[in-house]
């Protein structure tokens, strides 16, 4: 099982991942609050200010205090070391 560290110990599967996009946008915060709504939220941001939405294929909404671009680069690096 491949895991992508999302910030501060906390660590999701890496399949499992759609998308991660920024949050400034007014539909994915829309998507957020949605999702804390119908508890499918899940924020990882320890307190501190979200950068990154996580979209995974089960329907939750991860937060990340991470840049999006950096959980990217973690998540390349995790898919290509086999």
């Amino acid at each position: 099982m491949q895991l992508l560290n999302v910030g501060f110990g906390n660590v999701v599967s890496a399949i499992k991942i759609v998308s991660i996009v920024s949050p400034e946008a007014a539909p994915i915060k829309r998507m957020i609050q949605d999702s804390k709504d119908s508890k499918m939220a899940v924020d990882a941001t320890c307190g501190r200010k979200t950068k990154a939405v996580i979209v995974m294929d089960s329907g939750h909404v991860i937060l990340s205090a991470l840049q999006p671009e950096t959980l990217a680069s973690r998540l390349d690096k995790e898919m290509n070391n086999d």
